[in-house]
């Protein structure tokens, strides 16, 4: 079993349809989470300074770790998801 980040993209606010929607996913992979989280305020630090980072459609919004067998498996976990604008899948690899 590999391990996977799902990162949530996009922000709205939400709606108790929304939330319901997120509710049952969650419940859905509970199996095979590890870990879950939403983000909030934000900055981005660069060589040119530091930025706030507003909550809108490009923001990362949260993420989920999840366990899988390949990332295929994975990307079909993710594809369940109530999604606001997209979720990216990376496997994570040991350091």
């Amino acid at each position: 079993m590999k391990k996977f980040v799902l990162l949530h993209y996009g922000f709205e606010k939400p709606t108790p349809e929304i939330m319901g929607a997120w509710g049952k996913w969650f419940k859905e992979i509970e199996g095979c989470t590890e870990d879950q989280c939403g983000f909030g305020d934000a900055r981005e630090i660069s060589a040119s300074g530091t930025k706030e980072l507003p909550m809108g459609m490009e923001s990362i919004t949260g993420y989920t770790i999840i366990n899988a067998e390949s990332l295929d498996a994975a990307e079909k976990i993710a594809m369940g998801n109530p999604y606001i604008a997209s979720i990216r899948v990376y496997e994570v690899r040991s350091m």
